[in-house]
């Protein structure tokens, strides 16, 4: 091979790898072409979504028109931080007849007693039906706050919620719940991000986000799917306890 084919040879190996890194990348960006898995709603019949302020100004009478069931709106995050489309979103839901529920966005670096606290204020005047959700991500967090201490926080912070709101459950991805709830937090409902089927074989789940693509009437753009696991009759009777147990009512 002369060196003239040769030159030729690696600057295409090198383009190759730069459209391949390029494509990596993007698919990144974009969230992936595999972030959404279609569920067999025969075995799984409740839909639900999940929304925060990136989603603009739903129409919650198109997407309860639609079929959802409920939906779960970002209340809180960290200290502090309040998401500043929850209350009218809040309002237009409960509106549409769906069942809501509220999540908090748990920031690793942060003392989970005093995040519940923010969480808590947030929800205060709500009458919600679904139970509490702590959103733990690796995404978003700094990598260094240790493990344990991270979960500790996490503890700290059902133990507040329990205490003043009553039922808690935590979102999270298979890289989560392998390292913060496996051995510590296995009695706490779980909702699990995953884009294989069946999502996770390890313990039970109680929902389970299966796209970040999805669509639904009364939402511009892509969406979160959930689903419950359980038929319509489990559902309604999953609910129903939550009412009994839920200590934090709205003031009238």
């Amino acid at each position: 091979m002369n060196n003239r084919a040769a030159k030729v040879i690696a600057v295409g190996i090198v383009a190759l790898t730069g459209l391949l890194v390029a494509g990596v990348a993007a698919l990144r960006m974009t969230g992936g072409e595999g972030a959404h898995v279609d569920v067999d709603r025969s075995r799984y019949p409740v839909r639900g979504i999940d929304l925060s302020a990136h989603n603009g100004v739903p129409d919650f009478d198109s997407i309860a028109a639609s079929g959802v069931d409920f939906v779960y709106l970002k209340a809180s995050e960290g200290l502090s931080y309040r998401d500043p489309s929850f209350m009218r979103n809040y309002v237009a839901a409960r509106r549409a007849g769906l069942r809501v529920g509220a999540y908090h966005f748990f920031r690793f670096e942060s003392d989970g007693t005093r995040q519940a606290a923010n969480f808590l204020d947030a929800i205060s005047s709500c009458e919600l039906g679904l139970p509490a959700v702590i959103d733990v991500e690796e995404w978003g967090n700094p990598a260094d706050p240790p493990t344990e201490m991270v979960a500790e926080r996490i503890e700290s912070m059902i133990a507040m919620l329990r205490a003043f709101y009553g039922p808690v459950a935590i979102y999270t991805n298979k890289n989560g719940d392998a390292r913060f709830l496996r051995g510590r937090m296995e009695d706490i409902p779980l909702w699990i991000c995953s884009f294989t089927n069946p999502p996770l074989s390890r313990r039970k789940w109680h929902l389970w986000q299966h796209s970040h693509k999805g669509r639904v009437p009364g939402v511009e753009g892509d969406v979160d799917l959930d689903t419950f696991n359980g038929s319509r009759e489990q559902w309604q009777s999953w609910t129903d306890s939550i009412d009994n147990t839920i200590l934090r009512r709205a003031r009238r």
